[in-house]
């Protein structure tokens, strides 16, 4: 059974199932098509799918050529009907993990992957996992699913953990060319997850576990949440000394080597970051262990959409105005640059915040024509010069590229700038960095 199925993958004649056609499955699913598999991807959604079909891209890195390419070849099939399952060789699985309100991990989306796999599952099939997720959930929550009616993994089928590395909007590292891990849970089957991968993907990376595969994905993203955290506490060090945190990074990054650049923000956005962290905290509550430096750069990083609110009022203060009935316009509400995401984004909270304590908002951003937040629905404001007159402060949360900054600037009363991006215009003093 298992040289059938290499055979069968190492021919391109393996039939490829993506679970979650969202910002890593449907890339996937059209990497695996493109290189001559015959895809299914399967999705709950059923607007998804009709727009698929209809060859429509609602995500940034899939351009509607893609879709259009392997619609001609058909090698990508979408549906909402698991029953295909049992026709496939391998099931991938990229489901959202969010978490509960008490910042517990929310697995259930996989769990309900997992059921929908196994009541239409054959003999000789691979399962990976891609939703990241705290170590041990393939082998404790996935296998005892999978092995329920007595088939036993590296026998019957095979289970493995391959962490999704998706960078929204990335114009270098797409999902191609990113190098992938691989852990399985035995041998065989990270064997063959390796094989399938290295198919589609330039570079394969296995490792001696699926758990380890999953404490890889994150450290990764741990790593980033600690170092935001430690460059936002510089920052507001560098604010109470008087120091310009923006020039202390450039000096400091012209070291060759033992220092990479951090960047200060309003908070931190997306799936990943704000939530992949908390995981890895909470299992390691689980196992009587403090992650201090994570629950401590998540809170640091939770704090920063309230630390940009104070310096609005510093800055309509200064203008002898008060925050509450003051007109405040908020450029950018993505959680990051030129990326039409909206997931964790910091800009949602520095709204609210800013509705709660009275003052007038709107927003501008040309990815969101509309917005709703607590039930208040906002449109996208004009971009025009009288906009940013009539405005008491603009207050720039993501530094998208389109935007015509020189308008803002020559136009704008107060202008709060917690991305730098204004750092090369010519100091004005209507322009206030974090």
């Amino acid at each position: 059974m298992i040289s059938e199925l290499k055979k069968k993958i190492s021919s391109k004649k393996a039939r490829i199932g993506i679970i979650g056609l969202g910002y890593v499955g449907l890339p996937l699913a059209i990497t695996f098509a493109k290189s001559g598999f015959h895809v299914w991807g399967i999705d709950i959604d059923e607007d998804r799918v009709k727009r698929i079909k209809r060859g429509e891209s609602y995500i940034l890195d899939v351009p509607k050529s893609d879709i259009a390419l392997v619609k001609r070849s058909k090698s990508l099939w979408v549906t909402t009907d698991f029953s295909v399952i049992k026709s496939l060789d391998a099931v991938i699985i990229c489901v959202p993990t969010p978490l509960h309100k008490t910042r517990e991990p929310d697995v259930s989306y996989i769990v309900s992957a997992v059921k929908n796999i196994k009541r239409h599952m054959k003999r000789g099939q691979i399962v990976v996992l891609e939703s990241t997720t705290y170590p041990g959930t393939t082998e404790e929550v996935m296998l005892p699913i999978l092995e329920k009616d007595g088939m036993k993994e590296g026998r019957d089928f095979y289970l493995a953990f391959s962490p999704e590395r998706v960078d929204p909007g990335n114009p270098k590292y797409d999902t191609k060319n990113t190098p992938k891990i691989i852990g399985g849970i035995s041998a065989h089957s990270t064997e063959i997850a390796k094989l399938l991968y290295e198919q589609a993907i330039d570079t394969i990376v296995p490792v001696s576990s699926a758990k380890v595969a999953e404490m890889v994905k994150l450290l990764e993203n741990t790593f980033r949440i600690v170092n935001i955290g430690l460059v936002n506490e510089i920052m507001l060090m560098c604010d109470r000394l008087g120091v310009d945190v923006w020039e202390v990074i450039d000096a400091a990054k012209t070291k060759p080597y033992g220092f990479m650049p951090f960047y200060p923000g309003p908070g931190v956005g997306g799936h990943c970051i704000p939530v992949d962290p908390i995981y890895l905290s909470w299992k390691a509550r689980v196992h009587g262990f403090e992650a201090r430096f994570i629950d401590l750069a998540s809170y640091v990083n939770s704090q920063m959409p309230h630390y940009v609110i104070t310096k609005v009022i510093e800055g309509l203060n200064d203008r002898g105005k008060a925050l509450k009935g003051s007109k405040v316009i908020v450029v950018g509400v993505a959680y990051k640059k030129d990326v039409k995401d909206l997931r964790e984004s910091p800009a949602l909270e520095v709204i609210d915040i800013l509705m709660r304590k009275g003052s007038h908002v709107s927003y501008y951003d040309p990815l969101f024509p509309y917005l709703k937040i607590n039930n208040i629905n906002l449109t996208c404001a004009k971009f025009s010069a009288d906009t940013f007159k009539n405005s008491d402060c603009v207050l720039i949360v993501t530094d998208h590229s389109s935007v015509d900054y020189d308008t803002i600037v020559a136009n704008s009363k107060l202008i709060i700038d917690t991305r730098n991006v204004l750092k090369g215009i010519k100091e004005r003093k209507n322009i206030i960095r974090l």
